[in-house]
């Protein structure tokens, strides 16, 4: 193990870090993003040698960064080079920690699309649907809105999936729908395959729309053809501004599904497993403003209540 300084370009370091420890052991999407973390790198200080990287020369790189970036996605950038520049200090390759007390910046944020329906408005969404005898992105929107999964998710689902006798739909997939090939993928997270109960309507009108169809294919996935989430998304934005409702996107369903069971009084710990979160502090996290709402509304009831002692 070298015990010196390294004068190699920091960004050749961190390709071979990428090669070394994450190819082969995170899923697609996330290698993808820490080779965008590499362009950025190469970008930013091509000339950057790993015996360089001090506090002051990796602040310089953040900020550089940070020009063109919101705080949070600066906020991910950091997480991401700092794993590898943590694994090179352990490896005796620095001397010091160049990422201690780094101070993340970045530029305002821009106005963020509305992320959930309230409940009239998601009745008047799914009302306007057109729900035909074959499998459609109509079906596959009232699938999400009544499910939570993700899209990947629900591309994923196939008959065998659907059990009528204790009304439940099972997560075990999710569909690679970022590759021209497609295929079945792992899900999210070890958590993710989970078993969702689903109301009789919503069984009954999967189980009439997979008739005649194989168990192991795709609900929605037409054979040797590619989806892409652009399409229902689309969809969802003429939807909404046909019905003059907020436009939210498919992922916008799934927050939509767990804020109403959140206002509805379901625990964070049930709506996790339902979403399939790896904890509750990702739950707790997304849904935060509506959490500190019901929490606002639990003190006022408790008072209530208080008073009358």
């Amino acid at each position: 193990m070298a015990r010196y300084p390294s004068k190699q370009l920091f960004s050749t370091y961190y390709a071979h870090w990428i090669h070394l420890y994450k190819e082969g052991a995170v899923r697609p999407v996330t290698l993808r993003k820490y080779e965008k973390t590499l362009d950025h790198i190469t970008q930013l200080a091509p000339n950057l040698h790993l015996h360089e990287l001090n506090r002051a020369s990796y602040q310089a790189l953040l900020n550089k960064y940070a020009q063109t970036h919101e705080r949070q996605t600066v906020m991910d950038f950091h997480h991401h080079v700092k794993a590898a520049i943590l694994d090179a200090l352990d490896d005796g390759l620095l001397v010091h920690d160049p990422t201690r007390r780094a101070v993340i910046k970045g530029r305002a944020p821009k106005a963020k699309k509305t992320k959930f329906l309230s409940l009239y408005q998601l009745q008047l969404l799914l009302r306007h649907l057109h729900l035909g005898s074959q499998p459609s992105w109509d079906w596959f929107i009232l699938v999400v809105a009544k499910t939570g999964l993700r899209y990947a998710e629900a591309l994923a689902l196939t008959p065998a999936d659907i059990d009528r006798e204790h009304q439940i739909i099972s997560v075990t997939n999710s569909w690679n729908y970022k590759s021209s090939t497609g295929g079945f993928q792992q899900t999210k997270n070890p958590t993710s395959v989970r078993k969702i109960p689903a109301d009789w309507k919503l069984i009954h009108q999967l189980t009439t729309l997979c008739e005649g169809k194989s168990a192991d294919q795709p609900i929605f996935v037409p054979e040797g053809k590619r989806v892409f989430n652009s399409t229902v998304n689309d969809i969802l934005e003429r939807y909404c501004t046909q019905l003059g409702i907020p436009v939210i996107s498919i992922h916008g369903l799934r927050h939509t599904h767990a804020s109403l069971l959140l206002y509805e009084g379901v625990s964070i710990p049930s709506v996790s497993k339902r979403l399939g979160h790896a904890d509750t502090t990702t739950t707790e996290k997304t849904y935060l403003h509506i959490i500190q709402e019901l929490e606002n509304q639990d003190r006022d009831k408790v008072m209530k209540h208080l008073s009358q002692l």
